[in-house]
């Protein structure tokens, strides 16, 4: 059998990252032993586009590494050290920006759609913004607070349920639950092999045939909401996302976006990585 190329094999991975071999880390001035990242996460950290659009970006032959096309969105690569390219121009880190937006009901939380349906992107027409993707999902009928980012590690601090914040919503529904029925929503249910409940329920007001819940979740699964309620008999007339831990939806207009403050950021610190700088 041929003897493999030593200059082919690919550094063994190490904690999640590539361990660089000592002949490598010399010639891309490293020390020995320095972590590296797969090329499209490389991209995809410094805020150019998602991990899946890099990797795109990389099989089409975009992307260089040291003067050299590399087709592999796997390509282990020292941050920093090594000269990464984009259509011929070196990569950049992108200012960091961190967005709230009202989604209006209809949209889809989604870059594209494969149905050809209006996505929430549509409300950043014409703002001339960076590559951002939404923190979190609001699904095509619920509305409200979504958050917007293009720092990869902040949003994956905030939607996981280990270290994100409490979301709160309002939601109208079909009937009036009674206390039996709203500590049933607290001890959840099982569905299809998920356990749905709610970090607390209010009931805040009351009609003949419908009411207003206030819902905070801890974690957020696809249809949380609207599949625990379903299986206490309740359907979902208006979902709406009203806070994100201590940020609020407040006065902002359906469909119109704003940067989340200072203040906001470091209320949002204890539930990312590092508190961001917003500048």
């Amino acid at each position: 059998m041929p003897r493999r190329n030593s200059r082919d094999a690919r550094p063994a991975r190490q904690g999640g990252h590539f361990a660089v071999p000592s002949g490598t880390a010399a010639r891309n001035g490293a020390p020995p032993g320095t972590p590296r990242h797969g090329l499209a996460r490389v991209l995809s950290k410094a805020g150019v586009c998602s991990r899946a659009e890099a990797a795109r970006r990389v099989l089409a032959g975009r992307v260089g590494v040291d003067g050299r096309v590399v087709r592999d969105p796997e390509f282990p690569v020292v941050p920093g050290r090594q000269r990464v390219t984009l259509d011929g121009q070196p990569i950049v880190a992108a200012q960091r920006l961190y967005l709230a937006l009202n989604k209006p009901r209809g949209l889809v939380t989604s870059v594209r759609d494969e149905q050809g349906r209006d996505t929430v992107y549509r409300c950043f027409e014409g703002a001339g913004l960076p590559w951002l993707a939404p923190v979190g999902r609001l699904d095509k009928a619920s509305e409200g607070l979504l958050f917007f980012s293009n720092d990869p590690e902040w949003a994956a601090r905030l939607t996981d349920p280990a270290t994100g914040p409490l979301k709160t919503y309002r939601v109208q529904v079909d009937g009036v639950p009674d206390a039996a029925q709203l500590a049933r929503m607290r001890a959840g249910i099982d569905d299809a092999g998920e356990h749905l409940a709610a970090h607390s329920v209010v009931l805040l007001r009351q009609g003949e045939r419908n009411a207003w819940l206030e819902i905070v979740l801890d974690e957020g699964r696809n249809r949380h909401i609207r599949r625990l309620l379903q299986a206490l008999g309740f359907d979902v007339l208006r979902l709406v996302r009203v806070a994100i831990g201590p940020v609020r939806l407040g006065e902002l207009a359906k469909g119109q976006w704003r940067v989340l403050d200072e203040a906001e950021l470091k209320q949002l610190a204890p539930h990312s990585v590092q508190a961001p700088a917003n500048s």
